[in-house]
């Protein structure tokens, strides 16, 4: 049977609440990596500030395409 536009919204909602935990988690790696990053005191302030930029990139890439898969699976279901 053809899914109801409430149900659909439904798994919306769901798909969203999904999304925000993976970025949480993502954000966490981050929080995390930095960490371990301040904690090795054998690297140089600039190769610091390196490895920090690259991971907040890393970062940012990530969550991007978590909010693009949201946004796609979002879309999608609203189409059935």
């Amino acid at each position: 049977p053809a899914l109801t536009e409430e149900r659909r919204k439904e798994f919306v909602k769901q798909i969203k609440k999904e999304g925000e935990d993976a970025k949480v988690a993502v954000r966490n790696t981050r929080r995390d990596a930095m960490e371990i990053l301040k904690k090795d005191s054998g690297l140089s302030e600039d190769e610091l500030k390196r490895q920090q930029d690259e991971v907040q990139k890393t970062t940012d890439h990530n969550v991007a395409e978590v909010d693009k898969l949201i946004d796609a699976k979002a879309k999608e279901v609203m189409t059935l």
